[in-house]
């Protein structure tokens, strides 16, 4: 996991500076933010936690009013899911999303509707180790008996963008598209304490970010 990342980091930092060198319009930015995480899900109650995610990302001319957008960021979110007792137990997910977006600017170095797909790279579900022996509500899972989640999965980007060539405010969601869960299917001991179903659950990330273009 950390070799990957370590990847991500160089290949992403020589792009940017390959395409800063050229000076043909294109812009790298640096972003920082929060975000507000649900998991839709039929197998657990949950609910949406505060989080926040920030990163690298180049924006080059593409083709008239088009842009395309390229990048990665670093994201840890948050959500909540019910157990027995009516209390929340809060679950912590830490990655990299890796994303390709295509812009439509609206109003030229201005305002600019994106839209695209995200690779996302996840770590295992955290939780505290006074909720890891609450029981889920519904289940007789044990709060950590789900932290082991699918690492890879995939996300449809959706925002809009406004402000100057140096700063933007940037407001965008994206849903998974994937099973974010799926992995957990491969015990068939946790299905038997999950009722007999099948785990599914896709996240939705709502984020609110600023933008420093260099």
């Amino acid at each position: 996991m950390n070799k990957l990342f370590t990847l991500i980091v160089l290949c992403c930092t020589t792009i940017s500076f390959a395409q800063y060198g050229r000076r043909d319009g294109n812009r790298i930015g640096l972003s920082a933010g929060i975000s507000q995480t649900s998991l839709f899900t039929n197998n657990f109650k949950s609910s949406p936690e505060i989080g926040f995610a920030g990163g690298l990302s180049v924006r080059g001319n593409y083709y008239n009013n088009w842009s395309m957008i390229y990048g990665m960021q670093f994201f840890s979110s948050n959500f909540n899911l019910q157990s027995t007792f009516d209390q929340k137990i809060k679950y912590n997910l830490e990655g990299v999303k890796v994303r390709l977006l295509l812009s439509y600017n609206v109003v030229e170095d201005h305002v600019s509707l994106d839209f695209g797909p995200v690779l996302q790279i996840n770590g295992k579900l955290k939780v505290s180790d006074s909720d890891k022996n609450k029981i889920l509500d519904g289940t007789l899972l044990r709060a950590e008996q789900i932290q082991d989640i699918s690492t890879f999965s995939g996300n449809f980007y959706l925002g809009v963008s406004a402000g100057s060539k140096v700063v933007r405010a940037v407001i965008f969601y994206e849903y998974g598209f994937t099973n974010i869960l799926n992995n957990l299917n491969s015990e068939d001991g946790l299905k038997v304490l999950n009722n007999g179903d099948k785990f599914k659950g896709n996240l939705g990330t709502i984020n609110g970010q600023i933008v420093f273009n260099l």
